[in-house]
């Protein structure tokens, strides 16, 4: 579980940088590249054959469900985590379809170095390479489901902290980082 939460924290830091870098141009993708990542690790880590890691966590079962438990019942977390999956999976997926790589150096682009994350100028030379190139028109739609996902992703987050906070509050503390409440 110590490796879930550890994997969990990441992916959460990335994802809200990429999030709220949304303008910031190429750092936009270089956050957007390291959830791509993450997701590949996450993937392989599912292979090791941990139950804690294993993606049928993402499957929801209803059976055994009723009226008297269906607040607590584990299909709803189950349910938010596999909408928040192929949201996560749809807007990384989009984001890398837009930048084809330019921004870390793929398909004979020219790579990016640390020095440019400092400097406007790069970015604005990487924003006007794109518009130069056609492909921002082309990409419009993408853009948009882009960011139709994106904003989903954070409803659903949202959603997926609410109910953990009002309905599994030992697993929500456990996957904050914080010591489990005495008895």
């Amino acid at each position: 579980m110590h490796r879930l939460r550890a994997y969990h924290a990441l992916l959460a830091v990335l994802a809200i940088a990429a999030y709220l870098s949304a303008e910031w141009g190429r750092i936009h993708a270089w956050f957007g590249y390291g959830v791509a990542a993450v997701i590949v690790l996450r993937l392989a880590l599912a292979l090791t054959g941990a139950p804690q890691l294993g993606l049928m966590r993402f499957y929801p079962h209803f059976e055994g469900m009723k009226l008297g438990n269906a607040m607590t019942h584990p299909a709803i977390s189950r349910t938010l985590l596999l909408a928040i999956a192929i949201s996560l999976l749809g807007v990384t997926g989009t984001g890398i379809v837009m930048d084809r790589g330019r921004a870390i150096g793929v398909a004979g682009t020219s790579p990016v170095y640390a020095s440019a994350i400092i400097g406007e100028t790069q970015d604005r030379e990487y924003d006007e390479r794109v518009r130069e190139s056609g492909e921002d028109e082309e990409e419009g739609v993408v853009a948009e489901i882009h960011e139709l996902l994106a904003n989903l992703l954070v409803l659903l987050v949202g959603l997926h902290v609410t109910y953990l906070l009002l309905f599994k509050r030992p697993l929500a503390r456990f996957m904050l980082f914080a010591e489990p409440r005495k008895k």
